[in-house]
């Protein structure tokens, strides 16, 4: 088809046209899943949980000059989309199966879409991910995106599951997503030229840690995901579990990126406040720490102790051994 044929097609695609061409997957195809008994195509999914299993739902939304700058590559926006899902699963030890798209968009663009789409199906495929439904509307570009799944009856990770000694830990580095962000926007500029492609993908292209959740299970006692910067999330994991929090701010894990394109101050800044990474922050036992470790290893992955729990309220922050208060805060859309 030539691509002026195909832009003429494009223009005048419905609804449906769309769900079709886009996101609709053959019944047959290798990577559909045996237990979506009815997907795409009817007023809703019928899906067959499997005996002695849990399920599990997170939904997030993101929105064009919010969440991502306007203008932003279509297959980084699709990525997205699903992999801020895949991390919530991934913080509760989960496996994902199935997800539902709502898809707000100005017109109905067929290059975009194909972009797009291939940005969200692909991570789904890589994660053995579903789409099983969903809406399309025209208004602002605004993606929601629910993703389902499954955890053996009282095997789930939590916030509220720590215990007074436990260690505190990250996977991967801080940072890199807030970095490559301003990266993007021009508040931060580089000659260093591959580490500032490294931490933009890092932003748009972020790295769900899905199998070190499923393996953590049963090892790890809590856990969240870094959604919105250690400095915001953090006190929420300890407020869960009516504990107290201390960290060695000198321990957070830095990429070499990111002290390649800003000084000490800035990237420490990023670590703590710009979110975005979706690493997960670990509550453990510390005589299971090492197994913790050795899960890690095997796939590869950084894990970092950072400092622990312990009995009381709130969070110490420490640095170069003295008592600091971080001057930068967790995202919050309100605040």
């Amino acid at each position: 088809m030539s691509e002026a044929k195909r832009e003429g097609q494009d223009a005048v695609l419905g609804e449906f046209d769309l769900i079709e061409r886009f996101f609709s997957r053959p019944a047959g195809a290798a990577r559909s899943r045996g237990d979506v008994i009815l997907g795409i195509g009817d007023d809703a999914a019928l899906l067959q949980m499997p005996a002695n299993a849990q399920l599990v739902a997170a939904v997030d939304t993101l929105v064009e000059g919010r969440h991502f700058p306007i203008g932003s590559d279509a297959r980084s926006i699709g990525h997205r989309a699903l992999a801020v899902n895949l991390s919530d699963l991934a913080a509760m030890g989960a496996l994902p199966c199935w997800a539902t798209l709502a898809l707000t968009m100005p017109s109905a663009n067929g290059d975009w879409l194909r972009q797009f789409s291939a940005g969200l199906l692909d991570l789904a495929d890589a994660h053995g991910v579903a789409l099983v439904g969903g809406d399309t509307t025209r208004g602002p570009l605004t993606i929601s995106v629910q993703l389902l799944g499954q955890v053996a009856p009282g095997a789930a990770l939590r916030r509220s599951g720590a215990s007074p000694g436990d260690l505190l830990a990250v996977t991967g580095s801080l940072g890199d997503a807030g970095a490559g962000l301003a990266l993007i926007d021009g508040s931060c500029a580089t000659e260093q030229r591959a580490h500032a492609e490294q931490l933009i993908r890092r932003f748009e292209f972020p790295t769900p840690r899905v199998q070190f959740g499923l393996a953590a299970c049963g090892i790890a006692s809590a856990a969240m995901d870094l959604s919105d910067g250690l400095v915001g999330d953090l006190p929420r994991l300890a407020l869960a579990s009516g504990l107290a929090a201390r960290v060695d701010v000198d321990r957070l894990p830095l990429s070499p990126a990111i002290r390649a394109v800003a000084p000490p101050a800035q990237a420490r800044d990023w670590a703590l406040a710009a979110g975005d990474d979706y690493e997960l922050l670990i509550a453990v036992a510390p005589h299971r720490f090492a197994d913790l470790q050795a899960v890690a290893g095997k796939l590869d992955l950084g894990l970092t102790e950072i400092g622990d729990l312990r009995a009381g309220r709130g969070v110490t922050w420490i640095l170069n051994g003295r008592d600091f208060a971080p001057t930068v805060q967790g995202y919050d859309h309100f605040r």
